[in-house]
């Protein structure tokens, strides 16, 4: 079915404010010939009034529009898409016997989920690849079709695609049913999609095949899931390949195990194993977020891991976390709960005694284990667990001092991010989510507030609807790793909620009752999760004041043993973290062997540095060597390894 062309006047407004004036509807592709040849032919698609759209659809009013091209954000998602539909069509070309279900675009590239009696090999994804390529270079031109609801069901079931009839059949009445064709292959689609299969060009790529149950409920059929990733050009696909090979190369699991820092076991899934090397990076972060916290005014505090159900009830956890708490029953019938969050905890030692609008804001600080249950699907290493540490904390303050600490508390974790090295910060501005507590005027007013004090640090932040946390919007500090990647740690939470559910308050200026406003803040968030990062993004390479085992004194010949624990003692008693190799190796293999796994400096000693009280530094991937008397090297390494701030 087609559109009918309107026969009206229509005034169209373009993002640099120009106008330009038709007598009756035109395209998108109308519009961007009559701009310029050169945009004719780079256009992709169109935002009408806002809404992504294909560049064959008339535009029937006075509109503000903007011609899309592959430069432009929207691009990556476009091209993706349409990667994913003539993926299907080549699908369906060398496998017409295969059904196609759903095929989105995703983070970095798409997929489609395929019913198929045979499972895909490697060799399948290779032709399949191949015929996508035909395709783009048949230059196929892709056509929107508004159907009829009876008409779009029989064609699929008669076509013997019944998952795409179950689909139409749930959407809702008052939408059309839009069908686009390429070629001869016809999918069901709300598009919008590129003008021709020749648009998407070559810079794609199949990765993998995976299962995945038909709406996502494992009492459906197991489908056939084939991912892919598409991107602008060959340039930005072949980065994107070297970062998956760099990524692999960096996987924490991989470097935790040959650097003998923690381990997993199905005994206890989603919790870490920490081994000596791993928990003294661990208690490193630790130490040092204590040192900033104290500078900062934090008091720290600790508090109960399991709590009486009572209270998760009172907090609003039991009825809007409750799925994802792990409870229990004791012989005397009380429920209790392992905590999953920190912030009840606190407040019940916020509310120890009374407090005044004097001691505001009150910062208590707490480095607390909670648990949580995830899938077991979802559990990746140290990235997502069940049981991690947070590095809480919690100010309590008035309402005319929310927006300063807002501040403070944004350019406190922006500084200390700096000094893991990581410069690339985004923010990411989370309100109000579906499943929350409060009111909406409540909500409203947290929401301005956290707003009006995210545009005080006059930092950029994008928005990100509908993600707050149940009791409160939230800020999300974002940190992009040495390869390119993303990852969401901090966080800062305003919350008018907890506080007077918990029968929070403090005395005002006004010798009257007030509740506070609480503030959630955590700079590393997981600290499991952050250490995973870390290992990745320095590859294992640990900075010198970071890195769990510092210095390895190794000795050349046993004749140097004695020398070689005379420098351990001297490099311990000045504080650094060393061990000694004296076992009866070759020096080039005891060097190799502590170079796999990652020691930042190694200390070699034979009979002539015991002599001269001398040392042979190496450095982790520096071939140069240097030779420093004894309290000199200790000197330099105390200054290098000297913590930040």
């Amino acid at each position: 079915m087609s559109e009918r062309e309107p026969q009206r006047a229509v005034t169209i407004t373009l993002p640099d404010g120009s106008q330009r004036r038709y007598d009756r509807a035109v395209t998108g592709e109308t519009l961007a010939a009559d701009i310029g040849p050169g945009l004719a032919k780079a256009a992709i698609a169109m935002r009408v009034d806002g809404e992504l759209q294909d560049l064959s659809r008339l535009i029937d009013r006075d509109a503000k529009v903007a011609i899309i091209t592959r430069k432009n954000e929207e691009a990556l998602e476009l091209l993706r898409h349409d990667a994913a539909h003539i993926m299907a069509e080549a699908v369906q070309e060398l496998y017409p016997e295969t059904q196609v279900t759903i095929g989105p675009a995703i983070e970095n590239g798409f997929y489609y989920d395929f019913s198929r009696a045979e499972p895909f090999t490697p060799e399948d994804l290779a032709r399949i690849e191949a015929r996508m390529h035909e395709i783009v270079d048949r230059d196929e031109r892709i056509v929107r079709e508004v159907w009829e609801r009876a008409d779009a069901i029989d064609f699929f079931k008669q076509d013997g695609e019944h998952y795409k009839a179950q689909i139409i059949e749930a959407i809702p009445g008052d939408e059309d049913i839009t069908l686009y064709r390429q070629g001869d292959f016809i999918d069901l689609c709300r598009g919008p999609h590129l003008p021709s299969t020749g648009k998407l060009g070559h810079a794609f790529k199949l990765m993998s095949v995976a299962g995945a149950y038909w709406r996502g409920d494992a009492k459906n059929e197991m489908l056939q899931r084939i991912y892919g990733t598409a991107w602008r050009d060959e340039k930005e696909l072949k980065e994107y390949l070297h970062r998956l090979e760099e990524a692999e190369k960096r996987d924490h699991r991989k470097l935790g195990k040959e650097m003998g820092l923690f381990h997993f076991q199905e005994e206890a899934p989603g919790a870490v194993f920490w081994h000596p090397k791993g928990w003294t990076l661990f208690q490193s972060l630790i130490a040092y977020m204590r040192r900033r916290q104290d500078a900062a005014g934090y008091l720290e505090i600790n508090t109960p891991e399991v709590m009486d159900r009572s209270l998760w009830e009172a907090s609003g956890h039991w009825e809007k976390f409750g799925e994802n708490m792990y409870t229990t029953i004791t012989p005397d019938e009380r429920t209790y709960a392992i905590k999953p969050m920190n912030c009840p905890g606190c407040v019940q030692v916020f509310k120890i005694g009374m407090k005044s609008y004097r001691d505001l804001p009150l910062k208590m600080a707490e480095f607390g284990k909670v648990h949580r249950y995830e899938p077991s699907g979802a559990l990746h290493g140290l990235m997502r667990v069940r049981a991690f540490t947070q590095d809480d904390a919690h100010i309590f303050c008035s309402e005319d001092q929310l927006q300063d600490e807002c501040v403070t508390v944004t350019r406190l974790i922006l500084d200390i991010y700096k000094d893991f090295g990581f410069t690339d910060v985004r923010l990411k501005f989370s309100d109000r989510p579906s499943k929350r507590i409060g009111s909406n005027d409540v909500w409203d007013k947290s929401e301005a507030a956290l707003r009006a004090a995210i545009e005080a640090t006059g930092l950029e932040y994008s928005y990100n609807p509908g993600e707050g946390a149940f009791y409160g919007p939230k800020i999300e500090f974002v940190l992009r790793d040495a390869i390119g990647r993303d990852w969401q740690c901090g966080t800062l939470q305003v919350d008018l909620n907890l506080p007077g559910r918990l029968g929070a308050t403090y005395i005002g200026a006004d010798g009257a009752k007030h509740h506070p406003v609480m503030l959630h803040r955590a700079l590393f968030g997981s600290l499991e999760r952050f250490t995973g990062i870390l290992i990745e993004h320095y590859a294992g390479r640990f900075p010198l004041w970071l890195a769990p085992e510092q210095v390895v004194v190794a000795t050349i010949t046993s004749k140097a043993d004695d020398y070689a624990y005379a420098v351990l003692k001297a490099l311990r008693q000045a504080g650094i973290r060393a061990e000694a190799d004296v076992r009866n190796e070759k020096i080039n293999y005891k060097v190799r062997e502590h170079s796999l796994v990652k020691t930042p400096i190694i200390l070699v000693v034979g009979e002539r540095e015991a002599a001269e009280r001398t040392v042979n530094v190496r450095r982790l991937s520096v071939d140069q060597q240097e030779s420093l008397a004894l309290d000199d090297a200790v000197n330099r390494l105390v200054a290098e390894a000297k913590a930040p701030s």
